[in-house]
């Protein structure tokens, strides 16, 4: 097996974040994306702008869960980028003259790869656990985590 590129200023943790194991996780559906990898953007943002949506496949146990949702409106979807690696803790993306900490950036690449996104829902089908979303940045296959309405006024930062 050929070993993960390193980048000059990353570093690696000294032990498998998998040995320290606190918490387990049940997932809750999959994420159905037009991205792979090599052509996956790199944000939201740019995910938009490329005029492709996604859809969120709940498993059938879950699709009670969704009752009060509405088209049109935000929610956030927190998903696990399950082929992210693992092990830095410094990383320097391609766009970056230097190295920082994993928790300064939006990398998938985390301890946790946990991701978080802010979408619109365009349709849904509560008889079928299926959300039809504007757009996401994630592979086809995504692992969902958990689905949380969007609150603006609680969800934003104030500003200081």
């Amino acid at each position: 097996m050929m070993e993960p590129e390193i980048r000059e200023g990353e570093t690696q943790l000294g032990f498998d974040p998998l040995e320290r194991v606190d918490a387990q996780i049940r997932f809750i559906g999959r994420i159905r994306t037009p991205w792979a990898r090599g052509d996956c953007p790199k944000n939201v943002t740019r995910a938009r702008d490329s005029g492709k949506g996604a859809t969120v496949e709940l498993e059938l146990a879950f699709v009670q869960g969704l009752t009060g949702l509405e088209v049109g409106q935000g929610i956030l979807l927190f998903y696990w980028m399950h082929q992210a690696r693992r092990d830095l803790i410094t990383q320097r993306p391609r766009h970056r003259d230097e190295a920082c900490g994993t928790f300064a950036l939006r990398s998938p690449n985390r301890v946790n790869p946990i991701s978080l996104a802010a979408v619109r829902i365009t349709s849904l089908d509560l008889e079928a656990g299926r959300i039809g979303i504007d757009a996401i940045d994630c592979f086809d296959g995504t692992p969902l985590v958990d689905i949380k309405p969007s609150a603006p006024a609680v969800d934003v930062p104030p500003v200081l």
